[in-house]
């Protein structure tokens, strides 16, 4: 059973986490490109957490160079989501 003060310090360290997402993300997406990603997070958010990840540590290791657009957001996301498969139903 965890103490009370130890989730409280949990939630902090979380807390602190998400705030530092938030600055970094907001340094290196453009307006509409944070709009987008913020839509996606309401409808996916496993996708929009995998996105911000893959875009923290692209800025981690300097690979931004300046804000992403919002068509470059699209296109990372087009990259990174699953492709999708049909099935055939062939009927005897």
């Amino acid at each position: 059973m965890s103490s009370p003060e130890h989730d409280e310090a949990d939630h902090g360290r979380e807390a602190e986490i998400v705030a530092q997402k938030e600055i970094i993300l907001k340094r290196i997406l453009s307006s509409d490109a944070r709009l987008r990603l913020n839509n996606v997070k309401m409808v996916k958010p496993e996708v929009a957490n995998t996105v911000e990840n893959y875009l923290i540590t692209m800025a981690s290791q300097g690979q931004v160079k300046s804000q992403l657009s919002d068509e470059q957001l699209k296109q990372i996301l087009k990259s990174l989501q699953q492709p999708k498969r049909d099935f055939k139903i062939s009927r005897r």
